[in-house]
Parts: C-alpha cells; structure tokens; sequence
C-alpha cells in the first residue's frame, strides 16, 4: 500500500537523521535510530542476488551496534576521516501490519585530511522501519547493499 504524503515526509526525516548522525554525529545515537532487536547488515551485491547470506558487517541488535560505535571510537585504528551520506529516491510502501517496506539509493564519499574527496560506496538500503512505542519510526531491518564486488579496506563507519 502506498505511503500518504505525511508518512513519506516521516520516512524521509528518518533518512535525513540516519545520514546527519554519521556525517556529523553524533555518532554514539546512531544506534537510537534502530529498534532494541535488530539486525544491520552490509552485503555485496553479488552475494544478495545469489541470495548467499555472507555479509562484510553483520549487527543483530541495537546492543551491537553499539559495540560497533565504540569500537569506531576506541579501538579501530584509522586516519581520521569526513563522510557525507547522499540518499536519495526513498520509496516506502505500508504492509497491513503497520510495517514499512523502503528501498533507498545511497552514496558515501569520504574524505580523508590530505586527499580529495573519493567514492567510498554506492547501492542500496533495503529497509524494514516499525513505529515504535514512543511513536518515532525506527529501523527494524537494514540491509546495505553495496554495488562493488571490492570492498574498501577504509569501510569504518556504518553504511
């Protein structure tokens, strides 16, 4: 079922928040975006289309998120970095349930200090979002489908 115009401007600002807090945090209520059991995964595309369940990063709860975020901030060793998320042609659609269906398009372009700008990955998410009990919309289900067969060795934030 297709999505009113007032759900589509919800979905979007819950996309506009998930690419501010990883461009510009901050990062650790990235999590707060996610439900408390949930599952995030980043799949190249070849293994989605073979319907292969290898995933380069795989999170099952908001708990491990949060691990993921900690371990950017503390024991990941990496140069210091800028990313802008550009997601575009979100598309939502309503299943009886109350659950939301949404496939969105996605860049990131990453900036390392010394160096120009570069493209750090292009696909797309393919999402389930609920309403939660405090009636925000949160992910449930994240899948990133990245469009590359390589995967760069500098993928430290979330997709």
């Amino acid at each position: 079922m297709n999505l009113e115009p007032h759900q589509q401007q919800e979905l979007e600002t819950l996309y506009n928040r998930y690419a501010q807090r990883l461009d510009d945090g901050p990062l650790e209520q990235w999590p707060d975006l996610f439900t408390e059991h949930c599952s995030y995964q980043v799949i190249p595309r070849d293994n989605f289309d073979a319907g292969l369940p290898l995933a380069i990063i795989r999170c099952e709860s908001r708990a491990m998120l949060v691990d993921r975020v900690r371990a950017v901030r503390e024991t990941i060793m990496h140069e210091p970095r800028y990313l802008r998320h550009h997601i575009t042609n979100i598309s939502g659609s309503l299943r009886e349930t109350g659950e939301i269906d949404v496939i969105a398009h996605y860049s990131v372009i990453e900036v390392l200090h010394d160096a120009l700008p570069r493209i750090l990955s292009v696909g797309r998410y393919l999402d389930q979002v609920v309403r939660s009990s405090d009636g925000a919309l949160k992910f449930i289900d994240k899948r990133v489908v990245y469009d590359s067969v390589l995967v760069p060795n500098t993928i430290v934030y979330p997709l």
